[in-house]
């Protein structure tokens, strides 16, 4: 893929990083999803070599850049058919709800080990019954002396049996209106009355997904994340990222099922010529090369808006990063199946399993539906149907 836009910093973690994924490939993540077990060893190599902090202040043990360098990670990785899907959760949302709006002694607890991977935080937001609408979320906090107490459930949680904490988001009372505002809170793994679920998933991937149960889970006053009166903005700071970091993980994977169908069509011999010499395979893998392009073009867009400061500019890019990235994806991976004809659903050729992931970015952690509504009424500015 073209690299014009990129410095040459970015350019060499780029290859760099696709030299790491390489070494672990889609064979790695495939025998890991056989016995259960999670990528401890690419996580920890990643960490070691500072790609999982990368976007975490220097001052804590990161490496001081930004989005647009913790995409190239998750991209790079997917492409070689080895994504880490914690790295959406942990240092992309957690890690920079905490740099940004964390107090001095919450960035030195999580901060040093979100970098090195030492220490994991999974993020809870989705509720059985509120879905896209966060104003239905029900999941409470209340002041109990000089803590708090959150009652409540999320749903297609990641990776919580690995994540020392959640980043919860609940909603507290405003003493003035009385109304509900949306608040973060750090939720050990072992706190008492914080029950977990494992969802099963036709999904194939290592990172399982869980339901939560907080029952009258009790914390103390440092578990609330930043300023209790500006939750919805360091919300919103941690959703541009997963958008960004969603995309990346979308294009990474189209670029690997696209690989995988081109090597194919290059050797695969069926009348006089490779399969590839005809436009009727040809032309959907060229289409699918040029949308993964595009796609790529906005979230680093929306890294650069990001990582400037601008997050009324990043939060419009990561929504049509996202959007652009998950259609790309799906077709990319479709079309290598299709390539492959029988042989691109064998567990040999390992595309197959594709099909339902790249549905992934179509769905989470915002559905295309409400990427079209935010571009609707805030883009073109098109009334609101809800």
């Amino acid at each position: 893929m073209s690299t014009v836009l990129e410095t040459e910093e970015h350019q060499a973690l780029r290859a760099a990083v696709a030299a790491l994924g390489k070494r672990y490939g889609r064979d790695y993540i495939t025998s890991l999803v056989r016995d259960g077990a999670h990528p401890h060893e690419l996580w920890a190599e990643a960490a070691k070599l500072g790609y999982l902090g990368v976007n975490l202040p220097e001052e804590y043990g990161g490496g001081g850049s930004g989005m647009a360098e913790l995409s190239i990670v998750l991209e790079e990785l997917g492409a070689a058919g080895s994504p880490l899907l914690m790295m959406v959760v942990s240092p992309a949302i957690c890690g920079t709800v905490i740099a940004r709006f964390g107090t001095d002694d919450q960035k030195r607890q999580w901060l040093p080990g979100l970098a090195d991977g030492s220490l994991t935080m999974a993020f809870g937001i989705t509720e059985p019954d509120a879905g896209s609408n966060s104003h239905r979320i029900t999941t409470t906090a209340r002041r109990d002396g000089d803590g708090w107490v959150l009652t409540g459930r999320k749903v297609f949680v990641s990776g919580v049996d690995i994540a020392d904490a959640t980043l919860i988001v609940g909603r507290t009372e405003d003493a003035r209106t009385g109304r509900l505002k949306p608040c973060l809170f750090i939720v050990p793994r072992e706190a008492p009355g914080f029950q977990r679920s494992h969802i099963e998933m036709e999904l194939q991937a290592a990172e399982k997904q869980f339901e939560l149960v907080l029952d009258d889970v009790r914390l103390p006053a440092d578990a609330l994340v930043g300023d209790e009166d500006a939750g919805l903005l360091q919300l919103f700071a941690g959703l541009n990222p997963e958008r960004i970091m969603t995309a990346a993980f979308g294009i990474g994977m189209g670029r690997y099922a696209l690989g995988r169908a081109v090597e194919y069509a290059k050797t695969r011999q069926v009348w006089k010529e490779p399969i590839g010499a005809h436009q009727a395979i040809a032309h959907p893998l060229a289409q699918a090369h040029i949308e993964l392009e595009l796609a790529r073009l906005m979230m680093q867009k929306a890294a650069r808006l990001y990582d400037d400061g601008d997050d009324i500019g990043a939060g419009e890019a990561a929504n049509m990063a996202k959007y652009a990235a998950g259609e790309a994806c799906v077709k990319a991976v479709d079309q290598a199946v299709h390539t492959l004809g029988g042989n691109g659903l064998t567990r040999e050729y390992g595309l197959g399993s594709l099909i339902t992931a790249s549905r992934v970015a179509r769905i989470a952690p915002v559905s295309r539906e409400m990427i079209l509504n935010y571009v609707s009424h805030q883009s073109l500015g098109l009334p609101k149907s809800y």
